[in-house]
């Protein structure tokens, strides 16, 4: 379902939550950290989560072998390059990806300036190598706490010029974003970007809170928006998209089945939203995953999701001549 006449865009992946079973297996080796499996057949269903094993805690268990082997710098910057390598063969024109440098760092001590510095590297070489056009959003990870996303939103504007935006992820029922005002009125006063994960696991109210107390541009997941129509309304006046990932949103059990899942709604009331993957080295998918099977299940129309795709270059946090530039390489490649 995917209209190659339009830029493939993708807005909500998360770097750590990409990581090749190849990858994992090598890296184990390497540093001499155990693994459930030595093959990529065998470790699949220890690092894979699908409908027969959904759940929230069951997606999570999923990070502990993709986090153990982000030993040191050298691992991450293979992690960042294997990302955008991943885009170009999964035939991405634009991606932003997204990582916690606290949550990858914890597992081994390391520095998340150290985590900051070297994913970048790794996106940016992979970018200068592949020529899809990448940018990285930098997260606080809301469940460690205020005080621990304070440290890390330090180091990742120590790395403000390699980044476009700040998110906020995790624990969204625990750590409501008000607990974050003071955080991201520094991420704006940075010039940089925002957008937050809300209305997934917590309601419209969580939705209302990122936009009204921490400037959201843009809603990661942001499906139970469907619950206030007052909202739903506020998000089309102000067109503020929503980064929808209907297979994750399954995985994680905060939607029952795909024909459940209210972006068919959203989108017939005319709120902006992308197709997304997430964590597709946990969901075990691809973003031709998201459009030509999730989308269908959603009950997406061919135009709805095609209008996704310009929603996606219209939310991406690039400069009007950027977005340009993209669809003039676009329809460059579909002339010839």
């Amino acid at each position: 379902m995917i209209d190659r006449a339009l830029p493939l865009v993708e807005l909500h992946r998360h770097l750590d939550g990409s990581i090749r079973l190849q990858t994992i297996l090598e890296l184990a080796e390497q540093h001499g950290i155990r693994l459930p499996a030595t093959t990529v057949e065998g470790l699949a269903p220890f690092v894979h989560v699908d409908e027969s094993a959904p759940g929230l805690m069951a997606f999570l268990d999923r990070f502990e072998h993709m986090t153990a082997v982000l030993v040191d710098v050298d691992a991450c910057r293979r992690v960042a390059y294997e990302n955008v390598e991943d885009a170009r063969s999964e035939g991405i024109d634009y991606i932003e990806l997204r990582y916690s440098p606290w949550f990858m760092a914890k597992s081994h001590g390391m520095n998340p300036h150290e985590v900051m510095e070297a994913c970048a590297d790794g996106v940016r070489a992979a970018e200068r190598d592949t020529g899809v056009r990448a940018n990285i959003i930098g997260i606080l990870s809301r469940t460690y706490g205020v005080e621990t996303c304070t440290k890390e939103l330090d180091a990742i504007l120590a790395h403000r010029d390699h980044i476009v935006a700040v998110d906020l992820a995790g624990d969204e029922l625990g750590y409501p974003a008000g607990l974050f005002k003071t955080h991201f009125k520094r991420v704006r006063d940075a010039g940089l970007r925002v957008t937050i994960h809300a209305g997934e696991a917590d309601g419209p109210q969580s939705v209302w809170e990122a936009i009204r107390d921490l400037g959201a541009e843009r809603i990661g997941h942001g499906f139970r928006a469907i619950e206030d129509t007052t909202l739903v309304d506020y998000l089309v006046a102000q067109g503020i998209g929503l980064e929808v990932c209907p297979t994750s949103n399954l995985h994680t059990s905060t939607v029952k089945n795909y024909a459940s899942h209210p972006v068919r709604r959203l989108a017939d009331r005319g709120v902006k939203f992308c197709l997304n993957t997430d964590d597709p080295g946990i969901s075990a998918i691809d973003i031709s995953h998201e459009y030509d099977v999730a989308a269908a299940a959603v009950g997406l129309t061919l135009e709805q999701v095609h209008q996704s795709q310009r929603d996606a270059l219209d939310m991406a946090f690039l400069s009007a001549g950027e977005k340009s530039d993209l669809q003039l390489k676009v329809a460059k490649r579909a002339s010839l």
